[in-house]
């Protein structure tokens, strides 16, 4: 994937601005039932699209036959977590006081700011868990803002050959009030079988298009299932094509250039290597993890809280982008 970016005036929107596609790894989740997801963001190619610097997929993954989603308490700081699903259910608890369910089709949005810790476990009402988990890295600014939480259930949204759902900032008309602290596009788009769809975007941003189902084209290239194709700025459309019989699924990531360097290590979104150092020192102490991550309450698993891993035996460098 090339890294090199034209400027907007340079691009012609008539040609394919198609320039790269991220492949997935598998990572298996933290806590005792470990449930592997597949990871796009960060990649050694590309570490972020916009303010989003982490992705996640999963499922369908059906519970009934294997361990579900149970994460134990862990910490968080420097961004804001987005969750999403398809299918499922998941009950969300943080050091905020929040107690909130995660369902199909509406946001989750927990800011941690300096610093949060919450717990995740899909609930007994769930047969298939499936969905993304999304990070966006705070900016410098905003980083040490206050814990919070949003909720929103967007509407579904019909254009010609598909259906809309904004989660996140703007797309085709259609607005989520929920906060961000840079600009984003967070969406999911749903396409009917064999449409071709010209989605205005913003020409200063970078999108991203994570394929969940179904045959989509993006550029004259195919993508499979938790593929991550990337379009550089500088164009105001995104044209999508179901290349099946059956519908298909994307969730669509967008927005400006990222230009601060970052630290992302374990849940940790910092500026330097001190500031994880600390972080962790802090979240491994009796004394100190209360103070700057505050605790949740009324999770039942057996593990209380996650133990952070070993730091590496190297320094810890930020990257940009």
């Amino acid at each position: 994937m090339s890294n090199a970016e034209p400027a907007p005036d340079e691009v012609d929107c008539r040609a394919s601005t198609f320039t790269g596609v991220l492949h997935a790894r598998d990572v298996p989740l933290g806590g005792p039932r470990a449930m592997t997801v597949r990871r796009t963001l960060p990649a050694r190619e590309r570490s972020m699209i916009g303010a989003w610097c982490f992705a996640d997929h999963y499922g369908p993954h059906d519970i009934r036959t294997g361990g579900g989603m149970d994460v134990p308490p862990h910490p968080h700081t420097g961004l804001q977590t987005v969750s999403w699903l398809f299918s499922g259910e998941i009950e969300h608890r943080d050091s905020n006081g929040v107690h909130a369910m995660v369902r199909p089709g509406e946001l989750n949005l927990m800011t941690a700011g300096a610093g949060i810790c919450h717990s995740e476990v899909s609930t007994a009402a769930t047969d298939v868990l499936h969905g993304v988990q999304l990070w966006v890295a705070l900016p410098d600014a905003d980083r040490h803002t206050t814990r919070d939480f949003a909720h929103h259930a967007p509407q579904p949204h019909p254009i010609t050959g598909a259906t809309l759902r904004v989660f996140l900032g703007e797309l085709a008309g259609d607005r989520s009030p929920v906060h961000t602290f840079t600009p984003l596009l967070g969406a999911q788009v749903d396409l009917e079988p064999h449409a071709e769809v010209d989605l205005p975007v913003d020409r200063t941003f970078e999108h991203g298009v994570l394929l969940d189902e179904g045959s989509v084209d993006i550029g004259g290239i195919a993508l499979h299932r938790a593929d991550l194709a990337y379009q550089s700025p500088g164009c105001d459309r995104l044209r999508l094509a179901n290349t099946g019989d059956g519908p298909a699924r994307v969730i669509l990531l967008g927005g400006p250039p990222f230009g601060e360097a970052l630290l992302m290590w374990w849940n940790f979104v910092g500026r330097s290597h001190e500031e994880i150092v600390a972080y962790r020192q802090n979240w491994q102490s009796a004394e100190h993890s209360a103070d700057q991550f505050g605790e949740v309450i009324g999770y039942r698993g057996a593990v209380p809280r996650l133990p952070a891993p070993g730091l590496p035996g190297t320094r810890l460098k930020p990257r940009v982008r």
